[in-house]
């Protein structure tokens, strides 16, 4: 999954004795603060949050993605509400501006003719976002999952759109390194990226490897969420979100820039060879992928 109880993808690798451990964050201005300061070495981050990172000069380069689409807008199952169109004048909450949800909600908007000022966009920490549309403190909300299975298998939300449908190609989490963590150990980082890719992998194989990553995901040292809500992320339908795929692939990430970039997100823009290393991808073999309860 892409996101903790905290609503945010906070699973980070650091180094003790060349050995990758993991550490749990409660949200991203801490572990962006973390990684800038070098106290972290590794971590999945939103892919428009590196590239601001790198502009800014830390010296780090995105060695794989996590994860392909995943990310929904919700609005209540009551409301009348059918198209993007509906919500002008409303309230709609993001997790931040660096959020590809954020993008996404802007896309939604293009698409039909409108723009951010037709809206009124409000920033809330994902696990807020349910109970927010429950008390109709909102009127929508844009999220990575399980933030919209929450409220959808609660009863009191419906998905108005998913990126499954309307940005196939849609990256978010991406795994970033410090430059120096790949010069130093670059057989290290080899085997992570092969490991990541070969679990993305397992878990496409067959939908009981993506139950058995929910129940472990669920537990309070990972995710800490309930395993029927993750299952239900990862079957309803089976594409919601996807980890088959997690090749850096140039045209995708300068479609994501150019949104970022129109959306000020990012000051200008940058070369993709400053913020992107494909070598590890193209140098990755299969791992055999068994998982212990």
């Amino acid at each position: 999954m892409s996101r903790d109880a905290e609503g945010r993808s906070v699973v980070d690798v650091t180094l003790a004795e060349s050995i990758a451990e993991y550490e749990k964050y409660s949200g991203w201005p801490e572990l962006k603060e973390s990684f800038m300061a070098g106290k972290v070495r590794a971590a999945y981050l939103l892919a428009p949050m590196v590239m601001d990172l790198v502009e800014s000069g830390v010296k780090a380069k995105i060695v794989s993605l996590g994860h392909r689409s995943g990310a929904v807008i919700m609005v209540r199952t009551d409301s009348a509400v059918k198209t993007i169109r509906d919500l002008r004048g409303k309230r709609v909450a993001i997790p931040s501006r660096f959020a590809v949800d954020h993008l996404f909600v802007r896309r939604m908007l293009k698409e039909h003719g409108m723009t951010v000022r037709d809206v009124e966009l409000v920033e809330m920490a994902p696990p807020d976002m349910p109970a927010a549309l429950y008390a109709r403190q909102v009127d929508a909300y844009a999220t990575g999952e399980p933030f919209g299975a929450v409220a959808e298998v609660a009863g009191y939300a419906r998905p108005l759109y998913m990126t499954r449908d309307k940005w196939p190609n849609y990256v978010c989490c991406v795994l970033t390194m410090h430059q120096d963590l790949i010069d130093r150990e670059r057989p290290m980082v080899q085997q992570i990226v092969s490991h990541v890719m070969s679990a993305g992998a397992w878990l496409e194989t067959a939908q009981a490897n993506r139950n058995l990553a929910a129940d472990i995901a669920a537990g309070p040292g990972v995710f800490n969420q309930r395993a029927d809500v993750l299952k239900h992320v990862l079957s309803n339908p089976r594409d919601r979100v996807t980890y088959a795929d997690l090749r850096l692939i140039r045209a995708e990430m300068d479609d994501l820039m150019e949104a970022a970039f129109e959306a000020g997100i990012i000051r200008q823009r940058i070369e993709y060879e400053r913020y992107v290393d494909e070598s590890f991808q193209r140098a990755a073999r299969p791992v055999d992928i068994r998982v212990q309860r």
